[in-house]
């Protein structure tokens, strides 16, 4: 079930119980915060770059991509090294490039920071972030998220050496909390780790200041608190819906993300 919100870019989400004392003190932050600029008109696109987030590879968009290429849509979805926040930055300003003519830039989870850094490139007509992280330029994600409860896959990641991933209980738990687990399992199998210079990197860039952005929130998600989402959603104005889903509403909900994405590219 998908629950759109009634607002638009400068609307407000509603927030849960919990979080009312946190976003106090972000009420107080936010006016000494620069303020948003207001975005430009939303231009119409035939380009979809996908970029997906940890625990994952491209092909977490597989099914998404059919329904953005029966709507005669150019699809790509980058392969995140999961290296370092440059690394993923670089390769996806490489498919930008190839991009002729207005593009519609999406995130998944971590790769909602990409998304912020590389969406500022004059081709990208507008932002998608699907229960992604959307920070602030040079914001300290970390800090931010501390400031909500701690969602429960966090605790599931394992590290060998200098390559961390989570551990099965946890991906099939957290991770893919509202998949059938064969599908889950199957996921798990090819599960990228993702080096731990990843975790250290900070935008220096926020596009959704000034590009058209667009929010799903899983409502279910325990792998970014639901309520994380929706502060940083309301933060950048996005146009947001709500999806009764875990974490890979992408996969879950692909009807749902891939009418968003449609919406950010002028087709709704």
């Amino acid at each position: 079930m998908t629950k759109y919100m009634p607002y638009s870019f400068d609307g407000l989400a509603p927030i849960s119980r919990r979080s009312v004392s946190a976003l106090a003190v972000w009420g107080v932050a936010s006016m000494l915060a620069p303020a948003i600029a207001r975005a430009a008109p939303l231009r119409a696109a035939r380009n979809v770059v996908l970029v997906h987030g940890l625990f994952a590879d491209g092909s977490s968009w597989s099914d998404v991509i059919p329904l953005l290429q029966a709507a005669h849509l150019n699809v790509v979805s980058v392969q995140n090294p999961l290296t370092t926040l440059a690394d993923a930055v670089a390769e996806t300003r490489t498919v930008l490039a190839r991009q002729d003519g207005p593009t519609v830039l999406v995130g998944h989870s971590f790769s909602g920071m990409i998304v912020s850094e590389a969406g500022v490139d004059p081709v990208v007509s507008a932002l998608v972030y699907v229960s992604a992280r959307a920070p602030d330029a040079g914001e300290d994600y970390a800090a931010l998220a501390k400031r909500f409860p701690a969602p429960p896959a966090s605790a599931g990641i394992v590290f060998d050496g200098d390559e961390g991933r989570l551990s099965e209980d946890a991906f099939l738990r957290d991770f893919a909390s509202d998949l059938p687990t064969t599908r889950a399992r199957a996921l798990y199998a090819v599960q990228q780790p993702f080096h731990k210079a990843l975790l250290t990197g900070r935008t220096t860039q926020a596009a959704w200041r000034s590009k058209p952005s667009f929010y799903a929130v899983s409502t279910e998600d325990r792998t970014i608190d639901p309520d994380l989402e929706r502060y940083m959603a309301k933060r950048m104005r996005a146009r947001t819906i709500e999806i009764k889903a875990g974490h890979l509403s992408l996969i879950s909900h692909p009807r749902e993300i891939a009418d968003l994405i449609m919406e950010a590219c002028g087709q709704q």
